[in-house]
């Protein structure tokens, strides 16, 4: 994830890589090798502040742990300690890319979702979306009386490597 500073002190933050280390998935191949069902769990309470670009100062790690702990409280991951996406639709958008067409549960509110899926090599896809936090009843972080925001928009990025051919072949 990537969430991004705004605000008239926005020059102080950081723009910021967030990592959720530790989620599963489920996913159904038909017998043609495509992708055919997915369903995404992730843990909220194992979100990571891997890097952190902007800023008056680096980021240290004392302030990677306080930031991803920050997180957890704004998205209320004590109540809510699972994200999850599941598929409705799977499609293709355009020749080597496709859409996968969903709903997304964060915070407790379930709204519909689009990835935009491309392969980037033989066997590697990358997903991409945004999920405006507000849309959930989420209000993003703020500081400094106001002056330093997150931005309402945060940008989700997946990169996954899948073997569909084995994956098709494999028993039910």
């Amino acid at each position: 994830m990537r969430t991004f500073r705004a605000g008239l002190a926005s020059q102080a933050g950081h723009d910021l890589t967030i990592e959720a280390s530790r989620w599963s998935g489920d996913l159904t191949v038909s017998d043609d090798g495509q992708l055919a069902d997915l369903d995404v769990r992730v843990d909220m309470g194992a979100l990571i502040v891997r890097d952190g670009s902007g800023g008056l100062k680096p980021l240290t790690d004392r302030d990677k742990r306080e930031i991803a702990v920050s997180a957890r409280k704004v998205l209320a991951a004590d109540r809510n300690p699972e994200a999850r996406f599941a598929a409705a639709r799977v499609g293709p958008a355009e020749p080597g890319n496709g859409m996968i067409s969903g709903s997304f549960t964060l915070a407790g509110v379930t709204r519909p979702l689009q990835l935009r899926v491309s392969q980037t090599e033989p066997g590697k896809y990358r997903a991409t979306t945004s999920v405006k936090q507000t849309d959930y009843g989420i209000k993003p972080y703020s500081g400094f009386l106001g002056a330093l925001k997150v931005r309402d928009a945060v940008d989700v990025e997946i990169e996954i490597e899948i073997d569909l051919a084995a994956a098709a072949e494999a028993p039910s």
